[in-house]
């Protein structure tokens, strides 16, 4: 008899993505971000990019570093939301951020970038988070702002030509670095 504790319907579970996971995070990272599917919710990037936002290669590559993890979240079986951390010295790196359009707005991401704070800080002590976000998306980078994070003004270059990243609608998409202070941010710490 299975005596293993069940989680409650409703429930978050994070774990590690597996290379079983790969086809479902690219589904779901492609849904919050692109297309007319992406519009459901607000973290669309529909009116800046086409094409690909990842793909399973890239997904792979995060899945297998040494120095990364990418945390699937589950709610009643199903994935409803994924990250990136990954370990870069004194900070960790925040990306391949998604929670399905249809839950945006409600309060999970704020849960799953809380999470991932407590684990980058506790997996790795880093002082940091780092992450980058394209400079004309003023609306997720206010809401990043409300978080900790703090715009840095450093800035790199898009990749055009570079279809991976999408095919941009517009000639002035850069990323700005994002940072916030763990340290701080940490329990029991004034």
């Amino acid at each position: 008899m299975d005596t293993a504790p069940r989680p409650t319907s409703g429930e978050l579970i994070f774990r590690d993505a597996v290379a079983a996971d790969v086809a479902a995070v690219v589904a779901l990272i492609e849904s919050a971000y692109r297309g007319d599917a992406s519009r459901v919710g607000w973290t669309t990037e529909a009116d800046l990019l086409e094409g690909q936002r990842t793909d399973p290669q890239g997904v792979v590559d995060v899945i297998e570093s040494p120095a990364s993890r990418l945390v699937a979240v589950e709610r009643d079986g199903a994935l409803v939301a994924c990250c990136q951390l990954e370990h870069r010295g004194d900070h960790a790196y925040f990306g391949m951020f998604a929670v399905s359009p249809a839950l945006q707005g409600a309060g999970l991401g704020k849960v799953i970038i809380a999470e991932a704070e407590r684990t980058a800080r506790e997996a790795w002590d880093v002082r940091e988070m780092h992450m980058t976000v394209i400079s004309a998306r003023d609306d997720l980078i206010a809401w990043y702002e409300r978080r900790g994070y703090r715009r840095t003004g450093k800035m790199t270059p898009f990749p055009y030509g570079d279809e991976r990243f999408g095919i941009p609608q517009r000639d002035d998409l850069q990323f700005e670095l994002l940072v916030k202070d763990l340290a701080q941010a940490r329990p029991g710490r004034a």
